[in-house]
């Protein structure tokens, strides 16, 4: 999760760096890898002795809400990575974990101590900052309404984000319950291969399908980049996703959350150093303010691990 995410992500802008325009193409290559939880979870079976979970009405629509939710998180997300820096984009995505606390708190009644609300409200003011802050960061072929789109979309997504965490450890607690790992194999198939199966249909209407080859064409690097771009964006999403479910499986939407966020500084890093993105001193501020908002945020939810201990 730690690792996978910040990839994906870099991997996301540079598709768009290097000529990439659609962002259907982006959302449905984040789905792309669901074969791969599939080719996980099937072994599973055999080697754990284990049936597969029987379906029933309630747990399909679940599935199906979750698969409709993810697909239009990650297309949110692909405006995000379209008009934003690596760097932007991701430190605007640690509000994942304001609402992961928010949803996780209102759906699954996790519970909520001062030191995590003051995580919250320090993390809230770094977003604060880098608005502020929006000038000096933006590429030369990004308009103003482009930024303020991508800053807008990557919020809703980050919001959209925490919200599928809760639901999904809502699922885990009223359906499934924690019995064994393969049914977080399960879920991440079926929300997966739902979410597949609806970008795929935009990404068909929008014709999109018929603009990769031409986009191949032109990416700087020639084809075989192109197509690595996408495959390898395909797999690091879905293992950092399955890190994720494997979090909500294990522990909770708190600590999925939490990791979900410590990847913030990770991606940051990692996009000025290897895509040479702009970091001004306003954004190296929000940084340091998402740090203190994370210590904060960590400290409460140890509170609440050892008072449940």
């Amino acid at each position: 999760m730690l690792t996978a995410f910040p990839a994906s992500s870099l991997l996301s802008r540079v598709y768009y760096t290097n000529g990439g325009k659609s962002k259907w193409i982006i959302s449905w290559v984040a789905v792309a890898g669901w074969p791969l939880t599939a080719l996980i979870l099937i072994p599973t079976y055999f080697i754990c002795k284990v049936s597969p979970t029987p379906l029933n009405l309630k747990l399909v629509i679940s599935y199906l809400v979750l698969g409709f939710l993810s697909a239009a998180d990650n297309l949110m997300y692909a405006y995000a990575y379209a008009y934003l820096p690596a760097s932007t984009s991701s430190l605007l995505a640690s509000s994942s974990l304001v609402f992961s606390a928010l949803f996780g708190y209102l759906f699954v009644k996790n519970k909520l101590t001062m030191s995590m609300i003051n995580g919250v409200v320090i993390i809230t003011a770094a977003m604060v900052i880098i608005a502020l802050d929006s000038n000096s960061d933006r590429y030369g072929n990004v308009t103003n309404s482009q930024y303020i789109m991508g800053f807008m979309w990557d919020i809703l997504g980050s919001a959209l984000h925490g919200l599928i965490f809760a639901l999904s450890e809502l699922v885990f607690i009223k359906y499934l319950g924690r019995r064994s790992f393969h049914v977080v194999l399960e879920q991440q198939v079926m929300v997966s291969s739902f979410a597949f199966v609806l970008t795929t249909i935009g990404v068909a209407l929008n014709h999109d399908f018929q603009e990769m080859a031409d986009e191949a064409k032109s990416f700087k690097g020639g084809k075989s980049s192109y197509y690595l771009v996408m495959i390898w964006g395909a797999i690091t999403f879905q293992l950092g996703v399955l890190g994720g479910t494997a979090v909500l499986f294990l522990s909770s939407t708190v600590l999925a959350g939490v990791l979900n966020a410590v990847r913030v500084p990770l991606t940051s890093i990692a996009a000025v150093i290897l895509l040479k993105d702009p970091m001004s001193g306003f954004k190296i501020l929000s940084l340091a303010i998402t740090f203190w908002g994370f210590g904060s945020y960590i400290y409460g939810s140890a509170n609440v691990s050892t008072e449940t201990s």
